[in-house]
């Protein structure tokens, strides 16, 4: 190995560096000298940038709400997002935590759980939905990434069971002819659930010209939102292709043996909050399976759940109850299925 010549001040040997020269060099060798383990390489992302982009993909979703629903949507968007950020500001204040309302994760828990409310519903029912959602279905269990169920779910449950009638109030959109301004409406799936009402106009569903939530009615609006995340590398496509193809699939059973009674499975797609679920609640980072055989399993668990509970329960919509049912199961889809180490050998006992 060659022998490093430097220049030397007196009193130092020929040869070898001064004790200053040493000192600047220690650092970087120490740095060259450091053993992780992988990945050795630095990602660019981070928690806030991860949901200011989910916030963004649900830009479209929000713009079409405003336009079908008018300014009462964007006040109830702005009002649940507001709740959820005072009531997280407040937990993390009352735990002496860091205050984290920055990071976005309460904007996105309140404006989903607004996309799961009609246009009317009152500001004080938004307001303890939120205070639920956060406080009950995030901070009670540790604050972000601890939660088990999706908070924005989990509020809208809680409205569904303290207030059924204003949670099921819905009102016609604006670009409906002849409607008029809080006149109650049935939806697509109601109308087929309590009446055998088989007349609807896909085009309509798709687009979002029809009563119902916020997110419920422009499906178009949902997927552009979605594709987005999935081009950012946010979401993984099993999850929201996987409950999609099972709702499609097991609805296509029911229409092929009753074509007159079930309808098709683009019906399924389009109706409710299929397409809002698909895209923003099931793709769920924290309450969602890490592993790929843990994520068909959830996934095509909760759209079979789904179809059943629509054709054969008493409510009209199961996409809320089937991702929260298998939201309870992810830690044992997580341990039951992680994936062999490489190299290990089963060993012969037991």
């Amino acid at each position: 190995m060659d022998q490093k010549t430097t220049n030397t001040t007196p009193g130092t040997a020929v040869g070898k560096p001064s004790v200053r020269e040493a000192a600047a060099e220690a650092p970087a060798a120490a740095a060259r000298l450091i053993v992780s383990s992988s990945p050795h390489f630095m990602a660019d992302e981070s928690i806030p940038k991860i949901m200011h982009t989910v916030v963004a993909a649900l830009m479209p979703a929000a713009a079409a709400s405003i336009y079908f629903f008018g300014w009462r949507a964007l006040l109830l968007i702005v009002f649940c997002i507001a709740s959820c950020l005072a009531t997280e500001y407040a937990f993390q204040r009352i735990r002496r935590q860091p205050v984290k309302i920055h990071d976005g994760s309460a904007v996105i828990t309140g404006m989903l759980l607004a996309m799961t409310l009609p246009a009317g519903f009152p500001l004080f029912g938004a307001f303890l939905g939120s205070f639920f959602a956060i406080g009950v279905g995030k901070q009670l269990f540790g604050g972000l990434g601890y939660n088990i169920f999706n908070p924005a779910l989990l509020g809208r449950a809680f409205l569904m069971a303290t207030y059924p009638v204003l949670t099921t109030t819905w009102v016609e959109p604006r670009t409906v002819e002849k409607a008029v301004d809080a006149v109650t409406a049935a939806t697509p799936i109601g109308l087929w659930k309590f009446e055998g009402n088989m007349d609807f106009n896909l085009l309509d569903m798709f687009l979002g010209n029809t009563a119902g939530s916020l997110g419920e009615t422009s499906a178009l609006a949902i997927i552009i939102g979605g594709l987005y995340l999935r081009y950012k590398g946010y979401i993984n496509w099993k999850l929201p292709l996987g409950y999609l193809g099972t709702i499609a699939a097991v609805s296509a059973v029911f229409w092929l043996v009753n074509p007159a009674r079930y309808p098709d499975p683009l019906f399924h797609l389009f109706a409710g909050g299929a397409m809002l679920g698909a895209w923003f609640m099931v793709t769920d980072m924290v309450t969602s399976p890490t592993t790929s055989l843990g994520q068909w399993i959830f996934v095509i668990a909760a759209g079979v759940m789904a179809v059943v509970i629509r054709i054969f329960g008493g409510l009209p919509e199961g996409v809320m109850y089937s991702i929260l049912f298998m939201n309870a199961f992810v830690p044992l889809l997580n341990k039951h299925t992680r994936p062999r180490v490489f190299g290990m050998v089963k060993s012969g006992k037991g």
